[in-house]
């Protein structure tokens, strides 16, 4: 029995994407895994344009490794006015423990982050058994987790917006 690929960033059928026009984006993208990372970079950047927002409201830096992202988003939330941050990075499974320990430290770094701003900072790491799952989800068969990081952000910032209207 053959099973149907899904592509995990079509939003064709999600809820009403707001514009991104009015906010400011961070996105801080490691360069490990440059190949992968790279193409979520672009999705992200591609999806916040297509929703509307301005090149010049998008700040873009490169760290060395998916680790570091965490200080990468607290920086660019110190250092500038931003509605939301969408970390991009990509940690493969090898054959240490090496693996468990950055996808912990990221997924609870970029959660801190977020609640001692109180701004919205986006999880876009993939953390995958090998290459070819990456790739699939970095533009591939299941589509960017790049775009699903982007349209996230501009939701969450609009809900940050809202609230505090």
């Amino acid at each position: 029995m053959a099973t149907q690929l899904k592509n995990l960033s079509d939003f064709s059928t999600a809820s009403e994407i707001p514009s991104a026009e009015n906010f400011s984006f961070g996105i801080v993208v490691a360069e490990w895994n440059a190949e992968i990372t790279n193409a979520l970079y672009q999705g992200a950047y591609n999806s916040l344009i297509k929703y509307g927002a301005k090149p010049e409201n998008i700040h873009s830096y490169p760290v060395p490794g998916s680790f570091e992202l965490t200080s990468g988003a607290e920086l660019l939330l110190k250092n500038k006015k931003i509605d939301a941050v969408i970390t991009l990075g990509c940690v493969i499974q090898g054959e240490t423990r090496h693996f468990d320990f950055i996808c912990d430290a990221v997924a609870n770094g970029v959660s801190n982050v977020a609640i001692k701003y109180s701004k919205p900072v986006i999880f876009g790491v993939l953390t995958t058994d090998n290459q070819q799952q990456a790739i699939d989800r970095s533009g591939g068969k299941h589509g960017n987790k790049g775009d699903e990081a982007a349209v996230t952000a501009i939701k969450m910032a609009k809900l940050n917006e809202t609230l505090q209207a």
